[in-house]
């Protein structure tokens, strides 16, 4: 075939996915072009979330098939269709991730919206670069509700994930008091190597009353659920009156399980976060202090140990991989060479 003028291939290498639950597929397909307001990133590297793995198996988010998956990455933008911001990032290094409902991450160009690209500082990889996103936003965005919501504490059940060990980084700079929760027991001496103060093993017969005591000493108002199911029930049980249990994932697969009485009583309530639905609310200026604030401490606070990378096409294998190991660091796959 005839190359493009920007000498751009016209087809290219990308993960690909038929149906929910579906296996995934190496597939060559067109080479996107972008539209107004958009850029084509020339990926280097995504890495493998939580997110991605609801995605795949149908979860939270609505879209077409067939589809390419990956929430969040890093690359370099190749290409700019008209309007002055996308204009600004070409030739950019970038962090990026998917339009809603558009092809992801997991292929070797990506076309996306110029808004949801972020240079990136020089001295950051492009592996740390592709996680500058999902993760280090999030764990910003609920120091924001924390204070927003004047809590005195938080608690957190997924804590020796990547996410929940920024968190204990981030409270603990913040001097926010943060209650761990783990499903194992090495799991609990491991974060207190971090620098954990509150850790607290969910498989322990003493869990329940535990947890309440704790979260009653420390008002710890502000539970952070990223399991869900039955789990849900145990912490709002725990939690202070007046407390918000935000459901963040679904890591268990399983609906929230309240008592309504409970809740009304004690005036506590559960509500849903989604990082780019809490974006859309806030306005230009804080969100372009937001992801400064996310690039200053990218390499300290925010920073995310990788375990193993894995070229694109081994991506089922990583995907095994990031399931049976999740808080050994995050997995990334590295696309084309840099």
């Amino acid at each position: 075939m005839k190359p493009r003028e920007n000498q751009l291939p016209e087809q290219m290498t990308a993960i690909r996915q038929h149906e929910p639950g579906g296996a995934l597929k190496t597939e060559q397909v067109a080479v996107p072009r972008p539209g107004p307001g958009e850029v084509v990133v020339k990926m280097d590297a995504s890495p493998i979330n939580p997110s991605d793995l609801a995605l795949m198996a149908g979860g939270y988010l609505e879209r077409s098939y067939p589809f390419t998956p990956g929430l969040e990455g890093s690359g370099t933008v190749v290409e700019a269709g008209s309007g002055l911001f996308p204009k600004l990032r070409l030739g950019k290094r970038v962090a990026c991730s998917p339009d809603q409902g558009g092809d992801g991450t997991w292929a070797d160009y990506m076309k996306t919206s110029a808004m949801k690209t972020a240079p990136l500082p020089k001295h950051i990889s492009p592996e740390q670069g592709s996680m500058m996103l999902v993760n280090p936003m999030t764990a910003m965005a609920f120091i924001q509700l924390a204070r927003e919501g004047k809590h005195r504490a938080m608690v957190n059940n997924a804590a020796a994930s990547s996410l929940g060990k920024m968190l204990i980084r981030l409270t603990k700079s913040n001097g926010i008091p943060l209650i761990n929760i783990v499903r194992r027991a090495e799991q609990v001496d491991a974060l207190k190597e971090l620098g954990a103060i509150h850790v607290l093993n969910s498989t322990a017969e003493s869990f329940a009353a535990e947890l309440k005591e704790l979260a009653e000493e420390l008002e710890a108002t502000l539970i952070l659920d990223a399991v869900t199911g039955s789990q849900s029930s145990t912490l709002l049980d725990a939690a202070p009156h007046g407390s918000t249990l935000v459901a963040y994932a679904r890591l268990s697969g399983d609906p929230i399980l309240a008592d309504p009485g409970a809740l009304i009583k004690e005036e506590k309530e559960i509500v849903g976060f989604q990082l780019g639905n809490w974006l859309q609310t806030k306005g230009i200026l804080f969100k372009l202090r937001f992801i400064n604030s996310v690039k200053r401490q990218l390499s300290s606070e925010l920073s995310s140990t990788i375990s193993r990378t894995y070229p694109l096409e081994s991506a089922e294998e990583a995907i095994a991989q990031y399931r049976e190991h999740m808080s050994e660091g995050k997995i990334v796959l590295k696309i084309g060479s840099y």
